[in-house]
C-alpha cells in the first residue's frame, strides 16, 4: 500500500479533517448522512455528489455548499 492509500472504519472516520465531499458511491453508509454532522467535521462545507445521492435543499439548508454532477 502506497503512502496515498488509506483504509478507513466508515465515512465518518474518512471525512474527519478533510476539506471536502466527493461522493462517487451508492454505498448504503454514505445514503442517509447527518449534513449537520458532514458540516461540523469537514474543514470547507462542500459535497460534489458524483451519483446524486442527496437533496440539494437538505444539504444546503444544512449549510453545506452542494454541487450534484450532472444537474442543473
Amino acid at each position: 500500500m502506497n503512502a496515498a492509500t488509506k483504509n478507513f472504519a466508515g465515512y465518518r472516520d474518512a471525512i474527519a479533517r478533510t476539506r471536502l465531499l466527493v461522493v462517487v458511491t451508492e454505498w448504503k453508509e454514505f445514503r442517509s448522512p447527518d449534513f449537520s454532522e458532514l458540516k461540523e467535521r469537514l474543514r470547507q462545507p462542500l459535497i460534489f455528489d458524483g451519483r446524486n445521492l442527496y437533496d440539494p435543499a437538505l444539504a444546503r439548508a444544512a449549510g453545506l455548499e452542494y454541487f450534484g454532477i450532472g444537474r442543473p
